[in-house]
């Protein structure tokens, strides 16, 4: 039978048998399979030294009668050079398994974070896997090629509700964006690579992200708020009060070490792989921030210098929690400062978008704002970041200053600098 399109439509098995081919007069070795479920499918079918041999083409659905068609008319070409498809076709279909299944999601993460993350902030390295595994952990030792999009969407559906609270309803949504940009980002570098040939993640259904907080603490806000900190337990109330004064970000002024302060306590210098940009940051330290960390020493002057000595020779942490740990009770002990200070509705890191407001009220010029924060977008951004290496060191030491200073007027009630009661600390 020659085949037509239309003849294929209207072939059917008969009563009792399974399927049956129909062979094509217009292309020698191509024949149509049918099923008695309906089912159509191209094949070709050859005989090389005296045994048949079957190659599927596709499905007639998917696949034109005349595509078919070359792609017999191919396979035959290459029977009368003496090849066998068939063969070829299993060896390759056997070769690519053998690949797949020796890339596994936990290999691909180990590669991505050995051949390419090392190139980026620690940070964002060790969150970034360790995020992956924890959501993917039943599928790391399977292929990386065999995880689908449909199992990544159950997976990130599953983080929504899983890390979402009544307290904390936006958490779940958070982790599940990350966790999907993660994985988007490593699959994207292994489909170039071209270990694996499509990416799961790729334009997954992503909630909107949630608008940017602006709260910015008024000063009776910040007064109230600095003043209850000083009466809560150790080692969160320091904690607080130096995010106030230097605006830098919570975990690390939670990880701050003494050896990363300088001998006379008025530098503190944050290493390049604790912070958010990746880059080594200098902090001047203020009168009362100094203070704060003073109070951590004996009293005696020869004493507290030569225990900080010590301390700075260790990897000790400032402010432990009570295993020797960074602190991490954050929502706890938040819970009672705000019911003790009366000010809510503020996350710990509106203080640095407070300070950041500050400065600005104060009269500091932007880009010693924005190197106070370690800020290297905005106006350190391009070709600005390039060539502007003025390092701001006396610059942000003023400002710093200036903003203990108004932080002391507030909490003293003074109506100017001139009359400056000394923080408790």
């Amino acid at each position: 039978m020659k085949l037509t399109e239309h003849k294929i439509e209207r072939l059917t098995v008969e009563p009792g048998r399974k399927d049956r081919l129909i062979f094509d007069d217009g292309q020698r070795g191509l024949a149509v399979r049918v099923n008695a479920s309906g089912g159509r499918s191209y094949i070709a079918q050859f005989t090389l030294h005296g045994r048949k041999h079957r190659v599927p083409l596709g499905s007639c659905a998917a696949l034109s009668l005349a595509k078919a068609r070359e792609a017999a008319a191919a396979i035959m070409g290459d029977v009368a050079k003496g090849r066998n498809p068939a063969e070829e076709r299993k060896d390759a279909t056997a070769k690519a398994k053998q690949v797949r299944h020796r890339l596994t999601l936990g290999k691909l993460i180990d590669e991505w974070e050995r051949l390419h993350l090392s190139n980026r902030r620690t940070r964002y390295a060790v969150e970034a896997t360790r995020a992956l595994r924890k959501a993917f952990d039943r599928y790391l030792d399977r292929a990386a090629e065999d995880l689908d999009r449909p199992t990544v969407v159950r997976v990130i559906d599953g983080l929504r509700t899983a890390q979402g609270t009544a307290s904390k309803p936006a958490g779940g949504e958070v982790m599940a964006t990350r966790t999907a940009s993660y994985g988007r980002a490593a699959f994207e570098w292994a489909v170039r690579r071209g270990t694996v040939s499509i990416n799961p993640f790729d334009k997954l259904p992503m909630p909107q992200p949630a608008a940017t907080r602006d709260k910015v603490l008024s000063d009776d806000e910040l007064a109230s708020v600095f003043k209850t900190a000083a009466e809560a337990a150790a080692p969160y109330g320091s904690i607080v009060q130096m995010l106030a004064l230097t605006g830098q970000r919570r975990d690390e002024v939670a990880s701050m070490a003494w050896a990363e302060l300088s001998s006379d306590l008025t530098t503190w210098t944050i290493p390049g792989e604790r912070t958010k940009n990746g880059a080594p940051h200098i902090v001047p330290l203020s009168e009362p921030a100094q203070a704060i960390l003073r109070k951590l020493l004996p009293d005696a002057p020869e004493a507290w210098a030569r225990e900080l000595e010590e301390r700075r020779k260790s990897d000790a942490i400032v402010f432990p929690s009570g295993n020797g740990t960074p602190f991490s009770a954050w929502s706890k002990f938040k819970t009672r400062l705000d019911k003790d200070s009366g000010v809510t509705d503020w996350r710990l890191h509106d203080l640095r978008r407070t300070l950041a407001t500050g400065l600005q009220r104060l009269g500091i010029r932007l880009e010693t704002t924005e190197s106070v924060l370690n800020h290297i977008s905005g106006s350190r951004a391009g070709i600005v970041g390039v060539y502007q290496r003025h390092d701001w060191k006396i610059e942000k030491r003023a400002a710093l200053d200036a903003w203990a200073r108004h932080i002391e007027t507030i909490v003293s009630g003074a109506d100017d600098g001139s009359n400056v009661l000394r923080l408790r600390m």
